[in-house]
C-alpha cells in the first residue's frame, strides 16, 4: 500500500474493482475536505454507485439516489475554487449550475479536463489504485454500475 502522509486526510475507497486511496487536500478546500470526511465517517457513501462514467473525461459519484439527482441531507457548500489543475486522477466536486451548489456528488478525472480549472472545486487527488478507477464502467447512466462497498478514512482503519 502506498505510503500514507496524514492517515486523516486520506479517503480509502473499498469498490467493485478494488481499492482506490484519495489524498485529500484541505489547503485547497477546506470545507470541501471537512464535509467528505463527515459524509465517509456516517456511512454516507457506502453502496453508491458510479452512476456517470464518460470515457475520457471522468466517473462521478455520491448521489445516493444512483442517478445524478441527489445528495446529503446537508446544506450545499459554498464553492472554494482554486488553482489546482483538472490532471488525470484529481478528484473534484459536481454540481448544479449554480457555483455553490456542490454537496455530496463527486468525481474522478481519467483523462486531463482543464476546460472544468477554476469552475469546480478540486479537493484530492488519486494516489493508489488509479487502475481500478480506469476498470469502472461507462455510462449516462451506467447499466449495472459499479459500487464504492465503503469509504472510509485511513485514520479509522484498524
Amino acid at each position: 500500500m502506498t505510503d500514507i502522509k496524514d492517515p486523516e486526510n486520506t479517503l480509502v475507497i473499498d469498490m467493485t474493482h478494488g481499492k482506490v486511496v484519495i489524498e485529500m487536500r484541505p489547503d485547497l478546500a477546506p470545507k470541501h475536505v471537512e464535509h467528505i470526511k463527515k459524509l465517509a465517517r456516517e456511512g454516507f457513501y457506502d453502496g453508491i454507485v458510479f452512476h456517470r462514467v464518460i470515457e475520457g473525461f471522468m466517473a462521478q459519484t455520491g448521489c445516493p439516489h444512483g442517478t445524478g439527482t441527489g445528495g446529503s441531507s446537508y446544506p450545499d457548500l459554498e464553492a472554494e475554487f482554486n488553482d489546482e489543475p483538472h490532471l488525470r486522477g484529481v478528484c473534484s466536486m459536481a454540481r448544479a449550475q449554480s457555483p455553490n451548489s456542490a454537496n455530496s456528488q463527486f468525481f474522478i478525472c481519467l483523462d486531463d479536463a482543464r476546460f472544468l480549472d477554476k469552475q469546480y472545486t478540486v479537493w484530492g487527488k488519486v494516489i493508489e489504485g488509479m487502475e481500478n478507477v480506469d476498470r469502472i464502467k461507462r455510462g449516462e447512466p451506467v447499466h449495472e454500475p459499479d459500487v464504492m462497498n465503503t469509504v472510509k478514512l485511513a485514520a479509522d482503519i484498524a
